[in-house]
């Protein structure tokens, strides 16, 4: 009973290590990215974390661990996906984040859970109820509402923000796909692995025929911005999300709330972005849409 006891603790302190890690390395690509945007083109910066990203976990995948490779459909559903979820989501994402602060794209990045309910419903022609629409409404008014004095202080733009809120419906609609689809056991970081490579190949084009020499600089803030994404973010934060979605998806979502609330402590701290009223009351209406979705999966 005590050695039970002790393993289910042991589990417990993992999940919870787990847990915390991902809500301060998952927002922080914002800021991250914001730096990054100081040295290098936006597609420069795409390119340069996702092949770095998806080239490790493809060594890792199958030249450490001897995974197989993906097979004849999957390659089609993986194809796809790093379309969606790499490509167009992270490459929007990144053009969004040079006229929208850190905080914010950690903000909307938060609010992912809400947006994919409601295309759920929609796609598959369920109801949407009245918790998930209220839950819509006051993700959407919380980041409407954190925006507010950051565009008057040129922090943010009504550009950037519909860019962002396009990035976030397009991860929505990635996220529904893979969902659907059958991966016959396929491991998760051989999947990530090559969706993460392929967008970048799907995005290559674009990167070299928008690429302009003078407006990227080859230096440490472009080295550490590209590190950091591939590494902590595109490769440890997705591998502990699965983590705790494998053990509990319930629970797992419920480390979103503390995404807003990290993101904007490291976007202070990084990029000196503003805290005021208006940031903590949006914040806020956001966990509270959050919490009323995963309150009514709950259910």
């Amino acid at each position: 009973m005590n050695t039970t006891n002790k393993h289910q603790g042991s589990k417990e302190v993992k999940l919870f290590a787990a847990g915390l890690l991902f809500s301060v390395l998952w927002p922080s690509a914002a800021a991250a990215t914001k730096i990054g945007l100081q040295a290098a083109q936006p597609f420069v910066i795409c390119i340069a974390r996702f092949f770095t990203a998806g080239i490790i976990m493809l060594i890792i995948t199958h030249g450490f661990l001897r995974n197989r490779f993906p097979q004849k459909q999957e390659w089609k559903q993986i194809a796809i996906y790093g379309l969606l979820n790499i490509s167009l989501y992270l490459g929007l994402y990144v053009l969004a984040m040079q006229q929208v602060s850190p905080g914010l794209g950690s903000l909307a990045i938060a609010t992912n859970p809400v947006f994919i309910s409601v295309f759920s419903a929609l796609l598959f022609k369920k109801p949407v109820g009245p918790v998930i629409l209220v839950s819509l409404v006051l993700c959407i008014a919380g980041v409407l509402l954190a925006a507010f004095p950051l565009l008057q202080k040129s922090y943010a733009t009504p550009t950037g923000l519909l860019i962002l809120l396009l990035s976030m419906l397009i991860y929505s609609a990635g996220t529904i796909y893979f969902s659907q689809k059958n991966w016959n056991d396929l491991p998760m970081l051989t999947i990530n692995g090559w969706q993460t490579f392929l967008g970048g190949v799907f995005l290559l084009p674009l990167a070299v025929f928008t690429f302009h020499p003078a407006q990227n600089i080859w230096n440490q803030q472009f080295v550490w911005s590209v590190l950091w994404l591939a590494i902590p973010v595109s490769i440890i934060g997705v591998q502990l999300w699965l983590y705790l979605l494998k053990d509990n998806a319930v629970k797992a979502s419920f480390w979103l709330f503390l995404c807003p609330l990290s993101g904007f402590i490291i976007a202070h701290f990084t990029t000196h972005e503003p805290i005021g009223i208006y940031t903590v009351a949006g914040m806020l209406l956001v966990i509270g849409g959050l919490y009323l979705a995963q309150k009514k999966k709950k259910q």
